[in-house]
Formats: structure tokens, C-alpha cells, sequence
């Protein structure tokens, strides 16, 4: 039977931050007194029709497998990354033979794609793609039902990437680090400058990601971009919820002063300001990143 594949701390002994998941083995902190594509895609448009009924018809809307357009994949990085759309959608990947492999959901086509092409490149050679406009998990996996239908009609098979138990394709999700807290809690007095505990713990750690919101739940569209670009590229990070004003108070405007960067998110690396989604993101179009991180 098919399945649906939907696609802490490293300091120095001299500072220890605090996880967010109390035990008794978290560690404390000694600073503080005690108490859009250029290709055309089909798509499917979620926005209901104000004269017609609100009921979707979401596989009618979407093209048919054997109707979509095959595209083939770059290997350049930035070409693939430029070629195929980062919205949500359904994906058809074939082998050098164009023959049907996996066929996956994404949230990022775009990213899937180049997953698989880094994972499986002697697989992932050709990709059709259906873009789902303003979509939600029914209107998805509709989506992907009826390409799956369509192929299983056809060859009388699953794809081989589909089939139970298969992890070619699609990795388990690792456990996310939790997101690290600089004091014990707003009103415990620090006895160091907050300023100076943003300075060790980007210098004491390789790379650190100021968002906005946990590396869990990012709750601006920036920080969601960079916590799946860092994640994509498989880098050890640490990352600090500029907006929990609870263990984080005063950091967003400590830090400005401190970056002298006005906006978030923030990455430091090797304790240096690479900055903002907008340089990180087109660092990684252009393949820059994986240089960045193993200096």
C-alpha cells in the first residue's frame, strides 16, 4: 500500500546556556544573582468563487501525470534552486530512463527537489511538477492521490519510492535542538551585561540564528526561510527566539546595538554577522553556503 511521505548546546565550559526543557540535568547559567518560478506550472487555485458553489474540485483542477510536462534537472545547485517553483505542491521524479520513481508532497518543490537531487542524483534526472496555490493538507494529498491513482491505473504498480517501508526518498525527521534561552527567566537580576552574553555565545558557537519565534514554529516568513535553508544544508546550529520576553527580554534591541543590524533574523558565524534571510538566501541560490560553513 502506498504512503504519503510530506515532505544542545556546544559552549565552552566558561558558558552554559539554558535549554528550555527543565530537568534536572539542564545546564544553568553563571552570570545571574540567584532568586515565484519561470516556468509555467500547472497550478490549482484554492481561492472559492464567490458566484459558484464553496466545493473544490481539486483533481479535476490539477493536470493530469501523464499530461505534465517533464522537466529535466540541473546539477548546478543555484540552477535547480532558480528553476523550480519554492511553493507548495505535488512532484513526479523520474530516473535517467524517465522512468516514474517517487511521487511526493511538498511544502518547498523547489527544496524537495534539490534534497533529492543531493541524496538520490542517479534517480532524481526529471521532475513534473503541480503547483498548488494557497493550499492545505486535504488539498495536497487530493492532489497527490490523483497522480498516484493515475500511475497505479496505468502500470497496474506503486511507484518504487512509494512503497511501504521505502526511505530512499524520504528521510525521517531528526529530533529538533531546542532553542537556547539566555537568562533564567526576566526578573532574575543578571550580573553581566546582556550585551556581553550575546558576545560569547556567538563567539563560542560555530553559527547562531536569531529568529523570530522557536526553530519548531518560526513565526515570521524570514526566519522560516532561514531555519529551512539551515536545515536543508544540514548545519549544526544554534538558534535564540528574539521574541520570548520571558528568558529573552531586552535581546531584540541588545542586539541591534550589538550587530548594529536593524532587522531580523540575524546569523552569525564563527561569532562574525553574515546577516539577514536576504543574504542568506542568495547564498544559497548560488551555492555559496556549504564554503561558509566549514570555514
Amino acid at each position: 500500500m502506498a504512503t504519503i511521505n510530506l515532505s544542545p548546546l556546544h559552549t565552552s565550559s566558561s558558558l552554559r546556556f539554558l535549554s528550555p526543557h527543565s530537568s534536572q540535568n539542564t545546564p544553568t547559567l553563571s552570570f545571574y544573582s540567584h532568586p515565484k518560478p519561470s516556468l509555467a506550472f500547472p497550478s490549482i487555485s484554492l481561492k472559492p468563487n464567490r458566484h459558484k458553489p464553496r466545493a473544490l474540485t481539486v483533481v479535476s483542477a490539477l493536470k493530469k501525470l501523464s499530461e505534465t510536462e517533464l522537466f529535466a534537472v540541473p546539477a548546478a545547485v543555484e540552477e535547480v534552486v532558480g528553476k523550480f517553483p519554492d511553493v507548495p505542491g505535488v512532484y513526479a521524479v523520474h530516473d535517467k530512463n524517465d522512468v516514474l520513481q517517487f511521487i511526493g508532497i511538498s511544502r518547498s518543490i523547489a527544496a524537495s527537489v534539490l534534497a533529492h537531487q543531493k541524496s538520490v542524483p542517479e534517480l532524481c534526472c526529471s521532475v513534473k511538477v503541480g503547483v498548488v496555490d494557497e493550499p492545505d493538507r486535504t488539498a495536497l494529498t487530493q492532489a497527490w492521490k490523483s497522480w498516484m491513482e493515475e500511475h497505479i491505473g496505468a502500470t497496474g504498480k506503486v511507484p518504487p519510492g512509494n512503497e511501504s517501508g521505502n526511505a530512499t526518498w524520504v528521510r525521517q525527521t531528526p529530533k529538533k535542538k531546542p532553542d537556547l534561552r539566555l537568562t533564567p527567566g526576566r526578573h532574575v537580576q543578571l550580573t553581566v551585561p546582556l550585551e556581553e552574553l550575546i558576545d560569547r555565545l556567538v563567539k563560542e558557537n560555530k553559527v547562531v540564528a536569531f529568529i523570530k519565534g522557536s526553530r519548531s514554529a518560526p513565526m515570521c516568513g524570514f526566519s522560516q526561510r532561514v531555519v529551512g535553508i539551515l536545515e536543508s544544508e544540514g548545519v549544526d546550529y544554534e538558534s535564540i527566539d528574539v521574541l520570548d520576553e520571558e528568558y529573552n527580554y531586552g535581546l531584540r534591541e541588545t542586539l541591534k546595538k550589538y550587530s548594529n543590524w536593524p532587522t531580523f533574523p540575524q546569523i552569525f558565524v564563527n561569532g562574525e554577522l553574515v546577516g539577514g534571510c536576504d543574504i542568506l538566501s542568495s547564498m544559497y541560490e548560488k551555492g555559496e553556503l556549504a564554503g561558509l560553513f566549514q570555514k
